[in-house]
């Protein structure tokens, strides 16, 4: 009897999962995004509070750090600042600080090029970084780490360590959602959608890379350095140079509504001791730390 009700269960989750990657990747991902886009940020207060309720209804949304409750809009709530002190940041020198709250995901040693998104479904770190070889090169032999964020977490990233932002490539793409159903469905899928890659450069001169991936209801990206959103409507420029000094925590963006991070380091980094995947992040704790 046991046996028959755990695998009950199971195929009733399986069914979920299945509705819900056909709901979100089965859809008209572009079209639904921008309309989403244009109603977050709608101020009208009927619109918001039934957009803030309807959220609510299907998330446990963390408003408990939030700075304010007073939100203007959908997208005003989706980008909250948090108060401050909410997010003490590791000061160790020899640690890589989480850049946003997130569940870990897969992670490891990056071999011969390649990543895993989920078990057995890997993808070429050259692919993802939009083609750049010479970055890919440099971080062979290190070490990657997945950040999901739901929709109900703070959305905000900020600098894993005191680095220079030296340059920050867009590469437009897709809108699938990031959840592991699709994860495990859909070859390739962070390399599919669109992302920023924000090379960051250690005072010792070891590159940091963090690839802020957008998905469904999420396709637009912003960073504080940066005068430009990047999203969907996006033409370019895809190569941007820039010279930015980042203290450790400092914030350097937000999505607008939730997503994913990959955080990708050099040999002669290792996920921080007592993590594994499934593991709960906020933003400052250590990730990363030197071998």
């Amino acid at each position: 009897m046991t046996g028959d009700l755990s695998n009950g269960w199971l195929r009733r989750v399986g069914s979920l999962e299945s509705v819900n990657f056909w709901l979100t990747n089965r859809v008209p991902r572009r079209m639904i995004t921008l309309a989403v886009g244009r109603l977050s940020k709608v101020e009208h207060p009927w619109v918001s509070g039934a957009c803030l309720a309807l959220w609510r209804a299907f998330t446990d949304l963390e408003l408990e750090d939030a700075q304010r409750l007073d939100f203007r809009s959908m997208h005003d709530c989706f980008t909250r600042k948090l108060r401050p002190g909410a997010r003490p940041v590791d000061p160790r020198p020899e640690v890589v600080a989480s850049p946003s709250d997130g569940l870990l995901g897969t992670c490891g040693s990056i071999r011969a090029g390649t990543l895993f998104q989920a078990k057995d479904s890997s993808y070429a770190l050259a692919d993802l970084l939009g083609g750049d070889r010479d970055l890919a090169a440099g971080l062979e032999g290190g070490v990657y780490t997945t950040l999901r964020l739901t929709s109900a977490m703070y959305h905000r990233f900020h600098a894993p360590h005191d680095v220079r932002v030296s340059r920050v490539t867009y590469v437009s793409g897709d809108a699938y959602n990031v959840n592991p159903a699709a994860l495990a469905r859909i070859p390739r899928l962070f390399c599919r959608n669109e992302r920023a890659i924000v090379r960051c450069e250690l005072d010792d001169g070891a590159v940091v890379a963090l690839v802020p991936v957008a998905a469904i209801l999420v396709a637009s990206i912003r960073l504080n350095f940066l005068d430009v959103t990047l999203h969907l409507r996006h033409r370019g420029p895809n190569e941007m140079p820039c010279d930015v000094r980042l203290a450790k925590g400092e914030e350097m963006g937000w999505f607008e509504h939730g997503s994913t991070i990959i955080v990708l380091a050099p040999a002669g980094f290792r996920l921080r001791h007592g993590l594994e995947p499934g593991c709960r992040l906020r933003a400052g704790e250590g990730l990363l730390e030197r071998v």
